[in-house]
């Protein structure tokens, strides 16, 4: 009679099928079925098998079975000489008439938090910020001013102008002309360095929480008794 697990997976269908864990990790090879177990070995020399959880079966295509299981939890389904489930096959056989000692593995899982290295960017840009500023300067310039006064003789005539040349018709024009000075304001820009950015990397540890879910098996059995009883039996 075929059995299938809670992802309709006919379980006597992996025997001698391929079977690995989380990222391709290798589990050897199906050797046995049972109700809640299957029993895979790895290795032709160093042999090595393994207690697998029925309930760890993620999928199967019909060449390779996966299992829920990573490379950090797989030592705790490993079988050891002194773990010997010799009557491994006789506990899942249907015909329980005769006595039998068996040893069934109770599996644990424990929390293993372990650490990576992340890689990320600081950008440190250097720009431009442009501000206004104002500065105020005296600047001198001359002015012209023009003043009238009698003529009283020719020492008043300027040294520019002579008599010959305010002599003659009032109908000429007559143009003279005066430099005058002003100062201008010049600008100019220095550059100068004005402080350093010193920029530092340095490790700092801080303390994380880290709470996940795990999971322990337990065992349950009915005690066909006076008072028909069930009783649970925890690790």
């Amino acid at each position: 009679m075929s059995t299938t697990n809670d992802k309709n997976i006919d379980l006597d269908t992996l025997v001698e099928k391929e079977a690995v864990g989380t990222d391709g990790l290798d589990l050897g090879t199906v050797k046995e079925i049972g109700d809640t177990f299957v029993i895979t070995q790895k290795g032709l020399i160093n042999k090595k098998k393994y207690h697998l959880p029925v309930t760890f079966i993620e999928s199967y295509d019909g060449d390779i079975v996966r299992f829920a299981i990573n490379e950090s939890n797989l030592e705790s389904y490993e079988q050891r000489e002194a773990d010997s489930f010799d009557d491994y096959s006789s506990f899942k056989a249907s015909d329980m008439s005769k006595a039998v000692e068996t040893t069934i593995p109770l599996m644990s899982e424990e929390l293993q938090v372990t650490k990576k290295i992340i890689e990320d960017n600081v950008k440190i840009i250097k720009e431009p910020v442009k501000e206004t500023k104002t500065a105020q300067i005296e600047l001198i310039h001359e002015k012209v001013t023009i003043e009238k006064r009698p003529f009283n003789n020719e020492n008043n005539i300027g040294e520019n102008v002579s008599a010959s040349d305010l002599e003659g018709s009032t109908d000429s024009k007559f143009e003279i002309t005066i430099p005058i000075k002003r100062e201008e304001p010049v600008i100019t820009k220095r550059s100068f360095v004005r402080e350093e950015v010193i920029v530092k990397k340095e490790p700092i540890t801080e303390t994380k929480t880290i709470t996940e879910e795990i999971t322990n098996e337990e065992i349950k059995y009915d005690r066909k008794d006076n008072d028909e009883s069930k009783e649970k039996m925890p690790l």
